[in-house]
C-alpha cells in the first residue's frame, strides 16, 4: 500500500516559503520613496564610482611627487586654469601636500581604501556576530551563557580603547586596524541577532516546521535566520560609517595605513599643523570623510524607515 505524499509536500512548502518572502523587494521600493534613503544611495553610488574608476579620474599616481618641477613648491594652493589660475603654473585642483604630491589624486585613491576598510570590517563583524548570536539565541542554556558572557566582556571595555589596545599588541598597519575594529563590533551584531532569534523561534511557522520533523540546523538556517536579518542590515549600513570613522581615527593616530598609502585620516594627521597656512590640506580630506559617512548614515536611516512595519501602511 502506497503512502500519500501530501505531508512531504506540505513540509517542503513550509520550509521553502516563509513570512520574509517579498520583504526585501517591497522594502527597496519603500526605500526609494524616502528622501534620506535616496540621498544616501546617490552619495554612496558616487563614492563607489570614484573608487572603481580611480585610475581614470586621478590625473596622477597617489605617491608621485613633483619636487623639483618648475613653478612647483610643497603645499602649493589649488590651481584650476578655468577659474583664473595662471596658465604657467601646473594645474592641481586641490593643491599639493607637504611632499609635493597631488592632493586630488590622493583623495580619489583614498576612497578605495576607506570603502574597503568599512565594508570588510562590517562583513567580518556581521558574519561572526550574527552566527554567534543565532547559535546563542536558538539553542540557549549553557551555549547562550558562554557566548553572551564573552560578548559582555568585550562590551565592558570602551570600543575605541580596546581597538587601540589590539592594534598596539599586533602592531600598526591597515590589516590589524581592520581586525581590531571588527572584533570590537562583533557584540552589537551578536546581541541583536540573539534577540531577534529568541522572538522568531517562538512563531507558529517555526513550530510547524519542528512538528514536521525538520532538524534544528535546518530550521535555524531556512526559517529563523532569514526572518531576523532586517535589523542587522540597518546596523550594518550604519556600521560602515562608524568603521570608516574609526579607520580615519587610527590613521590620524599613526596606527592605521602607513605612509605613503593614500588614506584620509593619515592625510589629516600629516598636515594638521598647517591648518592656517595651508587649510586645503586639512579641508579636503575632512570633507571626503564627512560626505562618505553622511551617505551611509542617510542610507541607514532610510533602510530603518523602510523596514519598520510601524512606519509603513
Amino acid at each position: 500500500m502506497t503512502q500519500p505524499s501530501e505531508p512531504v509536500e506540505s513540509e517542503e512548502l513550509l520550509l521553502t516559503a516563509g513570512p520574509a518572502k517579498g520583504l526585501w523587494r517591497s522594502a527597496f521600493s519603500r526605500l526609494l520613496r524616502r528622501k534620506s534613503g535616496v540621498a544616501g544611495l546617490i552619495i554612496i553610488g558616487f563614492i563607489v564610482l570614484v573608487a572603481i574608476f580611480a585610475p581614470l579620474i586621478a590625473p596622477h599616481s597617489p605617491t608621485e611627487d613633483f619636487i623639483g618641477e618648475p613653478n612647483t613648491t610643497r603645499r602649493d594652493p589649488p590651481c584650476v586654469h578655468l577659474l583664473g589660475c595662471d596658465e604657467e603654473l601646473p594645474e592641481h585642483i586641490m593643491g599639493l601636500d607637504g611632499n609635493a604630491r597631488d592632493q586630488f589624486s590622493r583623495i580619489v585613491y583614498g576612497s578605495r581604501l576607506s570603502l574597503s576598510v568599512g565594508l570588510s570590517t562590517v562583513a567580518i563583524a556581521f558574519t561572526v556576530g550574527s552566527t554567534l548570536g543565532a547559535i546563542a539565541g536558538y539553542w540557549g542554556r549553557w551555549v547562550d551563557n558562554v557566548i553572551m558572557r564573552v560578548m559582555d566582556v568585550i562590551l565592558g571595555f570602551p570600543a575605541l580603547l580596546l581597538a587601540i589596545g589590539i592594534v598596539a599588541a599586533l602592531g600598526p598597519g591597515l590589516r590589524n586596524t581592520l581586525l581590531a575594529i571588527a572584533i570590537v563590533s562583533i557584540p552589537q551584531y551578536a546581541r541583536v541577532m540573539r534577540a531577534s532569534v529568541l522572538s522568531v523561534k517562538e512563531e507558529e511557522f517555526v513550530a510547524a516546521s519542528r512538528a514536521l520533523g525538520a532538524g534544528g540546523w535546518r530550521i535555524l538556517l531556512t526559517r529563523v535566520v532569514p526572518n531576523t536579518l532586517t535589523p542587522l542590515v540597518v546596523i550594518g549600513t550604519l556600521g560602515v560609517a562608524s568603521a570608516i570613522l574609526d579607520a580615519a581615527a587610527f590613521g590620524f593616530l599613526g596606527l592605521g595605513a602607513q605612509p605613503p598609502t593614500a588614506e584620509w585620516g593619515s592625510m589629516l594627521a600629516a598636515e594638521r599643523q598647517q591648518i592656517f597656512s595651508a587649510p586645503h590640506l586639512v579641508f579636503f580630506p575632512g570633507i571626503a570623510i564627512m560626505i562618505t559617512v553622511l551617505g551611509f548614515n542617510l542610507l541607514g536611516d532610510g533602510l530603518r524607515d523602510a523596514l519598520d512595519p510601524s512606519l509603513n501602511e
